[in-house]
């Protein structure tokens, strides 16, 4: 009987093991930090597709999970930072872009060049891969606005310029929508190829 007895002890404290670390995981994903995988080739060259990275939840603030209400306030979201967000045109998905217009700023693109508040942004990091630029009337994606970002909403836009679908095509961001700060790269692996970047794997994301 004694023996019967320590082994479901036994099994009770390695269940309630389990639940803690459950618990404690599904804690520190929706508040703290979060692992994704990049699908797309937007942030190349930044992001290659099946990058896995870590974000920052809580950088700019702890948000209820369901309703995005504020409960611990964070710092605002910088310029040229790299953000997870909940896609506006569609809230069960999530979007990773770079922030190119804070609230406030007047954002133009003149023949693939950014322009902020009349001065030309440098953007070491971006990638064009079609050296035509289309006028306005048939795409907003080399000629665009000017426009005013709005209060409490950002302007984001991929590094892959020209094979991105971002704020040029689908409007601002809501600053509350922001789920966190791109940070790391804690995996890398080619789909393509067949084999794990080894060299991605721990660079900081800038």
């Amino acid at each position: 009987m004694s023996q019967k007895k320590d082994f479901w002890d036994k099994v009770w404290e390695w269940v309630k093991s389990i639940v803690l670390a459950l618990i404690l995981a599904l804690f520190i994903r929706t508040f703290f930090v979060q692992a994704y995988k990049i699908p797309s080739g937007s942030m190349i060259p930044t992001l290659l597709i099946g990058d896995h990275i870590l974000v920052n939840k809580f950088v700019y603030g702890v948000r209820n999970p369901f309703n995005r209400d504020l409960w611990i306030k964070g710092r605002l979201p910088k310029r040229q930072e790299i953000i997870v967000f909940i896609y506006p045109k569609n809230r069960k998905l999530d979007f990773i872009k770079r922030v190119i217009g804070l609230p406030g700023d007047v954002i133009e693109i003149r023949n693939k060049q950014v322009w902020v508040n009349g001065q030309p942004l440098n953007e070491p990091y971006v990638q064009h891969t079609d050296p035509k630029i289309l006028p306005p009337e048939l795409s907003p994606r080399d000629n665009f606005g000017p426009v005013k970002v709005p209060p409490g909403h950002l302007f984001v836009m991929g590094d892959n310029r020209d094979e991105s679908y971002d704020s040029r095509f689908w409007g601002f961001v809501p600053i509350r929508d922001v789920k966190g700060k791109a940070f790391i790269i804690y995996f890398s692996w080619d789909p393509k190829n067949f084999h794990i970047r080894f060299r991605r794997i721990g660079r900081l994301i800038h």
